[in-house]
């Protein structure tokens, strides 16, 4: 499985961690390069999550809004890609929750993404019947399913981001891979390949 951080365009992970120090110190080209080696990702886990192509452009413009201006806070370099899921993903979560499950649900978007994805994201792009029933989960289900598959994060990590237990994180994508199944009785296989849980 291609890992989204094998992208040739991303700093390597000493280049990273020398942006972050500099991005620290308030170097704003340091920061800029950070931001849009991640933009990408950011923006396909936010749409995933909020279906809705405008409003996933709000979510990462605010998440690196507030990275910015705190991101003399960051203590440990290599938690920068952890940091900046875990402020897109709340904003992402105010903002569902702002403008109502309905609306969001309602809309249609195209996933725009970046050659070096998850397998998880390549099939959810290829096929709306998944696409449709991700769309019908509850917000916690969806954001640690994209977490897990889309993003490719351990469910570690993916606890980390959304801070809470591992095991409630477990618990969830578990419900929501179920639900997804459920939604979709009559295609097995299509959820079998969209779908594959992954070692934790």
């Amino acid at each position: 499985m291609s890992q989204p951080n094998s992208d040739p365009r991303m700093p390597s992970a000493s280049a990273k961690a020398d942006l972050v120090e500099r991005a620290r110190a308030g170097d704003h080209d340091a920061f800029a390069i950070l931001a849009s080696s991640g933009f990408g990702r950011m923006y396909g886990a936010a749409k995933l999550i909020l279906r809705d192509q405008h409003g996933a452009e709000d979510a990462v413009q605010e998440a690196l809004l507030l990275a910015w201006r705190h991101v003399a806070t960051i203590r440990d370099p290599d938690a920068w890609d952890v940091w900046m899921y875990r402020l897109t993903v709340r904003v992402c979560y105010r903002l569902a929750r702002a403008r109502g499950a309905r609306e969001v649900h309602e809309l249609h978007i195209s996933l725009d993404r970046p050659a070096a994805l998850t397998d998880f994201a390549g099939a959810l792009a290829e096929h709306e019947l998944i696409m449709a029933a991700l769309a019908d989960l509850p917000l916690e289900q969806r954001a640690v399913i994209v977490l897990h598959f889309y993003l490719d994060l351990s469910m570690i990590q993916a606890a980390a981001v959304l801070d809470i237990p591992v095991g409630t994180a477990k618990s969830r994508l578990h419900r929501g891979l179920e639900s997804l199944r459920a939604s979709l009785p009559e295609e097995p296989d299509l959820v079998g390949i969209a779908i594959r849980e992954r070692p934790t």
